[in-house]
């Protein structure tokens, strides 16, 4: 099976709690398709989509508030990509329920672009501002 979501050094932020949660993240990427590549069942797939998307909420809320605290500049534009992102993860969890998708390669793809280039780009300008400020 190829290896869709791999955590690697390049994606660390030097915040260990964010990365952490980065992990976490790319974890569940990784159960998801795993489960969709041998067929489990679509309970199964909703367990998963629901875990993503409740600990997306938990991790987001807890970038931003790090970003408050410390006073972080770019704050709005971040947290708007924070609910953009969101908003696309709800969007396929609902279709979902609703039962107008599967989990496809579609639905992965977006996971991994969203995991590796909000990530690798957008998490990449805020961690050394809170990285100065002494956050762990």
């Amino acid at each position: 099976m190829v290896v869709m979501f791999e955590w690697n050094d390049q994606l660390r932020t030097g915040i260990s709690s964010i990365d952490v949660q980065h992990k976490t993240l790319f974890a569940i990427g990784t159960e998801l398709h795993a489960a969709m590549s041998v067929g489990q069942s679509r309970e199964k797939m909703h367990r998963i989509l629901t875990r993503l998307l409740d600990y997306t909420g938990t991790h987001f809320a807890h970038e931003e508030r790090l970003m408050q605290l410390h006073r972080y500049p770019d704050y709005a534009a971040h947290k708007a990509e924070h609910d953009a992102l969101t908003q696309q993860v709800t969007q396929f969890y609902d279709e979902f329920h609703r039962g107008q998708i599967s989990v496809s390669v579609r639905l992965l793809k977006f996971l991994e672009n969203w995991l590796k280039a909000h990530i690798g780009e957008s998490d990449k300008r805020y961690a050394p501002f809170l990285v100065a400020r002494a956050v762990a």
